[in-house]
């Protein structure tokens, strides 16, 4: 008779007199050993990438191919782009991923100074290492001239957008 021990659980490993594998008998309960397996899987950050894929999955699952879904206009593309950067950024991926099936946005991610160049934004080194949209939040709450706020024009919205769906802010 010998021990194997594995994360959190101790098991007892019989084996016949030629060495092979006879029977594994578990000291610990079904209940114990899905308690150190969730562990396991929470402590190597494995758990909520699982839980994550699973939701994209759904999502997909979901989603009716048949209903088709209205053009990506360039100003979602970006907006997108701008998302997908900051998720995948904070480790966010598969939220990114559930974006990317959802939206239509491309695969693969934008160029940085592609996107830079459309938003109309200069960037120093230092700014390259985070996200766009932190630059843009920082610009944002550090300018404006009415009242300390920044003054926003209207947008083109989306084909198919219906504007009576549109929230309206505290100013109107």
């Amino acid at each position: 008779m010998s021990w194997l021990l594995l994360p959190n659980l101790a098991t007892r490993v019989q084996t016949s007199t030629h060495g092979h594998l006879f029977t594994l008998v578990s000291m610990a309960t079904i209940t114990e050993l899905k308690f150190a397996v969730k562990e396991t899987l929470e402590s190597r950050g494995v758990l909520g990438q699982l839980r994550a894929r699973m939701r994209a999955e759904v999502f997909s699952a979901l989603d009716d191919q048949r209903e088709s879904r209205p053009p990506l206009s360039h100003e979602n593309l970006l907006i997108n782009e701008l998302i997908r950067e900051y998720l995948e950024f904070n480790k966010y991926r598969y939220t990114a991923s559930v974006l990317t099936a959802e939206s239509g946005q491309p695969e693969a991610p934008l160029d940085r100074q592609f996107l830079a160049n459309e938003l109309k934004v200069a960037e120093d080194a230092s700014c390259k290492s985070v996200p766009l949209l932190y630059g843009l939040v920082s610009h944002i709450m550090n300018s404006g001239d009415n009242q300390g706020k920044v003054f926003l024009q209207s947008s083109s919205l989306p084909a198919g957008t219906n504007t009576s769906s549109v929230v309206p802010g505290p100013d109107t």
